[in-house]
């Protein structure tokens, strides 16, 4: 992606919890926890599953209802890459002990 393209939310896959995977137009992904984000304001409504998971797509970015998003820029910058995702759900998942 050049340095003057527009990030954009290409795709959205919701995970579990409040977390969503996000792809992005430069081909990357990245996992978004809303939790820290669901405190505040109009965002609080995300703490409905049932709207959370109704999620769309605008040209731009993941939308609740036309009432809620959030910038492309900001949820690349707050997500974490995939892999890095995986790392920790299997770490929370093992049995103590299991990893020494």
């Amino acid at each position: 992606m050049d340095n003057y393209s527009i990030l954009k939310v290409v795709k959205a896959e919701y995970l579990n919890g409040y977390r969503l995977q996000l792809t992005f137009n430069n081909g990357e992904s990245r996992v978004v926890d809303f939790v820290p984000l669901m405190q505040k304001g109009i965002c609080r409504k995300l703490q409905d599953m049932d709207y959370f998971r109704s999620f769309t797509l605008d040209p731009f970015t993941v939308d609740w209802n036309n009432e809620i998003g959030f910038a492309p820029e900001f949820l690349y910058e707050h997500g974490i890459k995939p892999y890095e995702y995986e790392d920790e759900a299997s770490l929370v998942a093992a049995e103590p002990g299991a990893l020494g």
